[in-house]
């Protein structure tokens, strides 16, 4: 057994961009374990430590050596692997050469099996990790990939990297581990903060690493985001203020510094005047910058900044930020100022000159196509004539702002100044609300538009681009959904079902109907089938996320249940139900697959009751009862009483069964039998396909 030292690789190079920081951070200590692993180097844990200007691997008990190796391996039955004077045969000479000794090392011996076979045994001599090391620190460094960043090249050399290499600091124990990349060779020295320690600094041992990076103001990702956020919370107790920190911001900025300060900026009173969330967006996306709420929510004229300078010039910083967001939100408000002179309509005629898509025209046209849907699916969910009006309003003007100079600026707000202009020239709130929630929901998890007004204009820009594309003929592929169609359909079937509680069907051929009117040619019906299956699609997935059983799930899709809250209300309802008692549903789920199997209906349903035995009327007045109280469940979405309806029919279904012979030679009877047999499966058809559920308890 060779002892053990603890190892480091840190590669210092030129600030490193966010996102690449930490994709590679997830990279780097995998790399650095494999490279370990394949190598037979024995090691304890890897931690990955990271900053802007460094990426370092610290390795725990990383052997000095290989371990010695004698390697036995049995190979063929030895009459096999020599002929009858000796000779190796081809055999022996194949499993020679893959165990890389010669066929005349090989070693006749007999095994437990009692049969003599042929064995290789070779020793591997224990390899030192210097030279291991040596050659692993540059493949983790060139091995590194750069989704969605193109790799630098610097000087003379052809190798890459996201940011010049400056230094490699690799030490195995107290000893420098050689490591050569991009003409960079490795030391014992790293860099501290450009400001605060500029320089090399030595690195003893790969355990002090760490205290070296902090005596030389250089924390790890870990503790700067615990002085982050320490600092955060002290502001909003000293000021009463809620910080704002948007996830992604707030990693990025863990990444922007390495020696964080926590700082607290103002700016002008004026700008409290401008819509605020494009305020927010400039100080968050240009400059990140956290604003700040009171305690109604609104928004304060202070703001946070994070600071990798000095904190002996923090008022300097101060200043200097403060002067940065003055310029950049005067640019906003120069923007929403200039936007309100002109009228919605105005921008609205412009929208004739922004394309949509290259088959399906430019905005303008989607607008006009919006604003019939709107009132189609007003007139579906009965919204009521003044509540349709300011739909169709809202629709009318939703897209005007895409060409407003505040919305070109700040494109993630779009539909949000909308509705600020839309309520600054005198539009209703409604109206207001429709515009300013017609893009919801943009992402999974995502809100849904607040009103009625906004759902109703969100389902028909949704739906009209997925009809669109499946009019022209260009769905989502597996690889490729460029418009994001399945998106837009889940936030359908959510709106449909969570606030308008109507079906798509209906709106699906309105939304095509418009495009025809357009002069799209298509096949209509082909392509309304083909909208509502993907839909359909849609909402299988939904309810199998919502733990719904496949077969449950087929079950309720082969009904005619299509309306988003009443397919996962039924749905959810079978679910509970065979949880309750699986036996006598699994029962049931076979008996009506039977059924199914034999039903012909061509035949009809009516039933001669004079040729019926006791077992068939049994069945005939119990189907007729369970229709009638299925019928008026359905009519008040009492879905639970849907099921127990269609569980009473299972002692009578067993019954007839058990007691008649379905397929009787008597034509009469055999016929009048299957008529009972699709009367009693009609019962089920307007619910769900119950036989689905036969395959699995």
């Amino acid at each position: 057994m060779s002892e053990s030292r603890d190892f480091l690789i840190e590669v210092g190079v030129e600030e490193m961009p966010s996102a690449p920081l930490n994709n590679a951070v997830k990279q780097f200590g995998k790399l650095v374990a494999g490279g370990l692993d394949a190598a037979g180097l024995s090691h304890g844990e890897v931690r990955v430590i990271s900053s802007p200007r460094r990426l370092a691997a610290y390795v725990r008990d990383v052997a000095t050596a290989t371990e010695e190796l004698h390697e036995v391996n049995r190979g063929p039955a030895a009459n096999i692997a020599f002929d009858a004077e000796g000779n190796p045969t081809k055999a022996a000479q194949g499993f020679a050469r893959k165990n890389g000794v010669d066929a005349s090392e090989l070693v006749r011996r007999e095994d437990a099996d009692g049969r003599e076979y042929v064995f290789a045994e070779r020793n591997v001599p224990a390899k030192p990790a210097l030279p291991i090391l040596s050659a692993l620190g540059h493949d983790v460094i060139a091995n590194l990939e750069w989704p969605n960043y193109r790799s630098q090249r610097w000087g003379s050399e052809r190798e890459t990297f996201v940011r010049p290499v400056r230094w490699i600091c690799a030490l195995l124990g107290t000893d420098v581990v050689p490591v050569a990349y991009a003409d960079v060779e490795s030391g014992n020295t790293t860099q501290g903060h450009r400001v605060l320690a500029p320089g090399a600094h030595t690195v003893p041992t790969p355990s002090t690493y760490e205290l070296v990076l902090k005596d030389a103001f250089v924390l790890t990702a870990e503790e700067r985001e615990r002085v982050i956020r320490e600092g955060i919370a002290k502001v909003e107790e000293e000021l009463g203020v809620r910080v704002d920190t948007p996830k992604k911001v707030f990693d990025e900025v863990v990444n922007l510094c390495e020696w964080p300060t926590v700082l607290v900026g103002h700016f002008d009173e004026e700008f409290l005047h401008v819509p605020q969330e494009i305020i927010c967006e400039s100080m968050l996306t240009n400059q990140r910058y956290f604003p700040t709420y009171d305690a109604e929510g609104k928004l304060t004229r202070a703001f946070v900044v994070v600071s990798n300078a000095d904190p002996a010039v923090s008022d300097t910083v101060i200043d200097g930020n403060e002067r940065v967001v003055r310029a950049r939100l005067y640019d906003a408000k120069f923007f929403y100022d200039e936007d309100l002179r002109i009228p919605l309509d105005t921008f609205r005629e412009r929208l004739a000159n922004v394309g949509f898509q290259q088959k399906l025209g430019n905005v303008l046209q989607k607008s006009e196509r919006i604003e019939d849907l709107a009132l189609a699916i007003a007139r579906e969910a009965r919204l009521g004539a003044q509540l349709a009006a300011s739909c169709a309003r809202a629709a009318h003007l939703a897209k005007a702002d895409l060409v407003s100079s505040a919305v070109i600026e700040f494109t993630s707000q779009q539909g949000v100044m909308g509705g600020y202009y839309a309520l600054a020239q005198g539009e209703g709130e409604e109206v207001a609300e429709g515009i300013r929630d017609h893009y919801r929901p943009r992402f999974a998890g995502d809100d849904l538009p607040a009103g009625i007004c906004g759902c109703v204009v969100a389902v028909a820009d949704k739906l009209d681009t997925i009809a669109g594309m499946f009019a022209i003929d260009e769905p989502p592929t597996g690889s490729k959904d460029p418009f994001a169609l399945r998106r837009a359909a889940i936030g359908v079937v959510n709106i449909l079902r969570d606030r308008l509680h109507i079906g798509y069907e209906g709106i699906v051929r309105a939304a095509l109907a418009v495009y025809a009117e357009q002069g799209i040619e298509f096949d209509m019906d082909a392509t309304a089938d083909a909208v509502c299956a993907f839909i359909l699609g849609r909402m299988q997935q939904i309810a199998r996320d919502e733990h719904v059983s496949p077969d449950v799930v087929a079950a309720v899709s082969a009904g005619n249940v299509t309306a988003p809250d009443d397919f996962f209300a039924l749905a959810h309802a079978l679910e509970d139900a065979r949880e309750q008692d699986p036996e006598a549903f699994e029962n049931l789920a076979t008996a009506y697959a039977r059924a199914a199997h034999l039903a012909q209906a061509d035949l009809g349903c009516e039933v001669d009751t004079a040729l019926a035995g006791d077992a068939e009327r049994a069945l005939i007045e119990a189907v007729d009862a369970a229709g009638a109280s299925i019928d008026s469940a359905l009519a008040a979405k009492d879905f639970t009483s849907v099921i127990a309806a269609l569980a009473a029919l299972r002692e009578p279904i067993d019954a007839f069964f058990g007691d008649v012979m379905v397929m009787d030679e008597d034509q009469a009877l055999r016929e009048n039998r299957l008529r009972l047999l699709n009367r009693f499966e009609r019962v089920f058809a307007g619910v769900a396909n119950i036989g689905e559920m036969a395959k699995k308890k």
